[in-house]
């Protein structure tokens, strides 16, 4: 299974709207399967295709500190959020480096279909609340640093630019030797 590519904000392609799936075959379980293992390799605790640059409405998600709880979601909604709020320090495998606090619903219920296509629900607290609505923004084409203010959002971008941009240069130059 290869590893797939992370596009690093501010990528464009991260604020394309995914599309719902509609077949559920091979292919979709392969892409799946190659999301987990970039995700678990990346270090992460969830991965939103759109972040693979596909564009279709498919996440998923380990949170749990042994690895063993993957959870695939596929077209997922949020039926029901708590009214509480609360403040997680977020990260995300597109924004390397980053983290800060954004505000979430405490408690979500969460529709959607798994692998086969069969439909189920999930109510959810804490950390896999908040990956669900985390890994949810992305594919409506949103970052979280979106939820930050205007400045340290330009801060981030001009931080992650310097830093791709110090890269290119390494390849290049390690290409030529």
């Amino acid at each position: 299974m290869p590893l797939l590519n992370i596009l690093r904000y501010p990528d464009p392609r991260l604020h394309k709207v995914a599309k719902p799936v509609t077949t559920f075959d091979a292919k979709l379980k392969q892409l799946a399967e190659d999301m987990a293992e970039t995700m678990y390799e990346a270090p992460g605790v969830g991965l939103a295709a759109t972040q693979v640059d596909v564009h279709e409405q498919l996440i998923v998600i380990d949170t749990s500190d042994a690895r063993t709880d993957l959870r695939v979601f596929i077209n997922p909604e949020i039926v029901w959020a708590s009214a509480e709020m609360q403040v997680y320090e977020e990260g995300c495998l597109s924004v390397p480096g980053i983290y800060d606090g954004v505000e979430r619903h405490a408690q979500v219920r969460v529709k959607a279909l798994d692998i086969e296509g069969k439909p189920f629900e999930l109510e959810a607290d804490g950390l896999l609340a908040v990956c669900i609505q985390h890994e949810m923004d992305h594919l409506k084409g949103k970052v979280f640093v979106e939820y930050l203010s205007p400045l340290k959002r330009n801060r981030i971008k001009t931080k992650m630019l310097k830093e791709e941009r110090e890269q290119t240069k390494s390849r290049k130059q390690a290409a030529v030797r």
